[in-house]
């Protein structure tokens, strides 16, 4: 297994109190910025799914912070949902709260703690390191935020259209932008590694 980019910033830090303050602090800060990419929302005409930053905001997260910090970011992020706080994307049709992860985004929401893990987990093996790799490791990981929001579509909000329905409206309109996205995002990782200090990699 490899560090993590937040274990070599942290520059291996002897205190376990204080390395646990800076994995909390780290998991926190990804939390906020996922509820900050979910207000930057498109809503699109022809789905009830907006476009949104935070799949990418997810991965890079996962990226930094391993499997298992990465998924407790987000199920942070959803724990704060449930609880009413404005975190989830704007929707003129469902209330912040519990009532978001029944609605048309639900599947995709409850896929990221598993994508973070995924994706975390592909990190902390070294392919956040390069860029191909780090793509690949972004990419695993928006199968499942995909896999779990057309799925979700399909079995619980829209039955009656089925998967063929649930590709149309839930997959097809989102490839191609959030692939673009992650060709950007994939990017981050391999730079940040260039620029810590040799020892700590």
């Amino acid at each position: 297994m490899q560090p993590t980019l937040l274990t070599a910033l942290t520059f291996g830090t002897s205190s376990s109190a204080l390395r646990r303050a800076e994995q909390a602090g780290a998991v926190l800060f990804v939390t906020m910025l996922t509820a900050v990419a979910a207000q930057v929302s498109v809503p699109l005409p022809f789905t009830p799914v907006p476009f949104t930053f935070q799949p990418m905001v997810v991965l890079v997260g996962a990226a930094a912070l391993g499997a298992r910090l990465g998924a407790a970011s987000q199920v942070l992020y959803l724990a704060l949902g449930l609880a009413g706080l404005p975190v989830f994307a704007a929707s003129p049709v469902l209330a912040q709260g519990a009532a978001r992860l029944l609605g048309p985004t639900g599947g995709y929401l409850m896929a990221y703690p598993l994508a973070a893990f995924i994706a975390g987990a592909l990190a902390e093996r070294g392919f956040d390191r390069r860029y191909v790799t780090a793509l690949l490791a972004m990419i695993c990981g928006l199968a499942v935020v995909f896999l779990g929001g057309v799925s979700w579509l399909a079995l619980v909000v829209q039955p009656a259209r089925g998967f063929s329905g649930a590709v149309t409206t839930g997959l097809i309109p989102f490839i191609v932008p959030d692939v673009l996205k992650l060709l950007v995002a994939a990017g981050a990782m391999p730079g940040l590694w260039w620029l810590t200090p040799p020892k700590d990699q």
